[in-house]
């Protein structure tokens, strides 16, 4: 059986990522997702300020989300993220959030992309990571 490293960054719910009821509005999960996943590639080393300063960044090209249990006001979050797949150009993750009671409230699988970010009035393109991003990715996959 493969096992695969799991990153675990805490998040708390706070008033402004709620709706009415209370309740975590469903698009803050990507928030809580994309907050992981940043703090995942600091904890490596990899600061994606310096990266974009070359023009090299991540974009999300895919994301698959399921809400399984709502998450309220001032509860205490855990959030995870895994490496499923890491390529020349990509990598996907699978993430989750569980509540402090352990119970999974949201499951999602992201692919991001490498890209170039261009000058003024070009496009953004896929390209191959940096090697020294790709090295310090599949030692922690």
């Amino acid at each position: 059986m493969e096992h695969r490293k799991t990153f675990i960054w805490p998040v708390r719910v706070y008033y402004e990522d709620t709706d009415a009821g209370g309740i975590v509005y469903y698009a803050n999960y990507l928030k809580f997702l994309e907050r992981a996943r940043t703090e995942w590639l600091r904890s490596l080393g990899i600061e994606q300020d310096t990266w974009l300063k070359h023009r090299i960044g991540f974009v999300v090209r895919q994301v698959q989300m399921d809400l399984i249990s709502p998450a309220r006001f001032n509860d205490e979050l855990v959030v995870t993220v895994v490496v499923e797949r890491l390529g020349k150009a990509s990598v996907v993750f699978t993430q989750s959030v569980h509540n402090q009671q352990g119970i999974l409230l949201c499951q999602a699988q992201i692919k991001a992309a490498c890209v170039n970010l261009g000058q003024a009035g070009d496009g953004v393109r896929a390209v191959a990571m940096p090697a020294e991003i790709f090295e310090v990715l599949k030692g922690a996959s």
